[in-house]
Formats: structure tokens, sequence, C-alpha cells
């Protein structure tokens, strides 16, 4: 069984295109509606809750977790990698949806020897719209520096995006909002136009077509749920032993109102999507 875990419900959209690419297999995702939104917490707070986020998935049958939540990725999934998962869940595997942004952008694999890599390409400027706590992370334009240096990385914070998605904002209010980040992209960017955008929160597809109408004509804007079933396919490619299809059973469990929650994951998840509470 493959976990997904996220701060909320935006991890459906990425839950939705893995179950698409991966029909026959048996996935169960946790929201920590409880706790949401991550985007404004502490870094150490967030570590520990995503933390408890992959135990609860694993003490269920997980062998391999996605965490669809960009600022989780960000913040805590190489703590938890590096100190945690191999002493606590020996055997099993936690991915994040960072990675195959990072990878599309610089073409490079996640993987390759990054001093090997270090080949200049076409010099490029990519825009990335995502919550405050991603952005003061950094780890987007790091990882991206350290492959693909000659491209430049401008942020832009979309603080209240996150809440006027969650809430059933008017189709007005969330285009003003998408506007603004917009506006505010490229003010930073001072009249050049980005190559691509990368939407780097999983609510945020819910939106794309606001982005695309306020950016640039041109303007590539990368798909992460996309990207991420793409990088599981590959990673199952390789990892045969995480690649074990079941009956294409689909689960839902909240650590928040798994009533409330239900109501709204079908925006997500685009089919209705029953939750139970842990």
């Amino acid at each position: 069984m493959i976990g997904v875990f996220d701060s909320g419900h935006g991890g459906l959209t990425v839950l939705r295109a893995l179950h698409q690419s991966l029909p026959a297999h048996d996935f169960l995702y946790l929201g920590d509606h409880a706790d949401a939104p991550y985007g404004d917490r502490p870094p150490e707070e967030i570590y520990h809750l995503t933390l408890a986020g992959m135990s609860r998935l694993f003490e269920r049958g997980a062998r391999l977790i996605i965490v669809a939540c960009n600022t989780a990725s960000a913040v805590a999934l190489r703590r938890l990698q590096q100190t945690w998962l191999d002493h606590a869940w020996p055997g099993r595997r936690v991915l994040g949806v960072l990675v195959p942004m990072v990878e599309a952008v610089t073409g490079v694999p996640w993987m390759a020897d990054v001093a090997a890599s270090r080949q200049a390409g076409e010099a490029r400027t990519i825009g990335i719209f995502a919550t405050s706590r991603t952005v003061d992370s950094g780890a987007y334009p790091r990882e991206i520096a350290a492959r693909a240096p000659e491209v430049r990385v401008v942020q832009q914070a979309c603080p209240e995006l996150v809440p006027l998605i969650e809430h059933d904002a008017s189709r007005i209010q969330l285009e003003d909002a998408v506007r603004r980040y917009v506006d505010g992209l490229m003010i930073q960017l001072d009249g050049v136009v980005p190559q691509a955008v990368m939407l780097g929160c999983t609510h945020y597809p819910l939106v794309a077509d606001l982005f695309i109408a306020n950016l640039p004509a041109g303007v590539e804007v990368l798909s992460q749920p996309d990207l991420t079933a793409k990088s599981l396919r590959a990673y199952l490619d390789r990892h045969p032993e995480f690649d074990q299809p079941g009956r294409g059973e689909v689960k839902f469990i909240t650590t928040g109102d798994a009533d409330r929650i239900t109501t709204l994951a079908t925006r997500f998840f685009g089919k209705p999507a029953r939750f139970e509470r842990v």
C-alpha cells in the first residue's frame, strides 16, 4: 500500500494523479486537518507533525509514503529521511513533491552526481508560487541552484490563497488574490518574463487556470500532481520491491472533522472521498 500525506486536502490533487497513473495500487490518504495549515507554523513543529503523520501511515501498513505537502517536503522531509526513517521504520521509504519539480526544472535526476552534472545550460528564469513557509525554507532555490546554477529562481509567497481555496471563496476573490500574487512576482522580475512558473502548493492546481490567465502569454505552468505521478512511476520501475499492486482501493483518513472534510474533498479528488477520523 502507498500512503499519501498532506496537512489538509490539497494533497488530494496529487492522490488523484497517482491513482490515475497506478489504478491497480492501493492508497491510504491522511490529511492532518486538525493542525492545518502548516504554511505559517515554526519549522520544528512542522517536523514533528510530519513525523506523526508518517508514523500513522506506516502503522496502517504503508511501505512507501508520498509527502504531498510542499511545506512538509521543504521543511521536514530531508531530516526525516536522514535521522529518523531507517531507525524507526527500516525498509520503508518516504518521498516528497519537491523532487519531481526540481528535476523537471533542471533536467538533472535527483540521485545524479551533482558535481558531474554541472554543465551550464540555457539561462532561464523560473517563478515559484508557494506558501510563506515553503518560500522561507529556500528549498526550491537551493536545490535548483545545486543542479542548474544558470537558472534564476524568483519566489512569491501567497499567504492568503490556501485559506481562500479551503473556505470555498468566490471566483472573484480567488482571481483577485491570484492577480495580486502574479503582479508581485512580475514586480520582482522587473519586466523579465519567466519561461515557466511552478505552483509550489498542492492546492494551487485548483486555480491553475487563474494563474495562466494572469501570467504573460506563453509562460509554462508546471503541474505538480502530474510530475509527481510520473516520478513515482519511474521510482517504482527502479525499485520493484515497492511496486506491489493490490485491489485498487483508495481510503481516506483525517485528524479533523471527517464529515466536513468529506463534503469538501470531492472538489480536490474529482469524485466522492469518504473520510474517517483517526
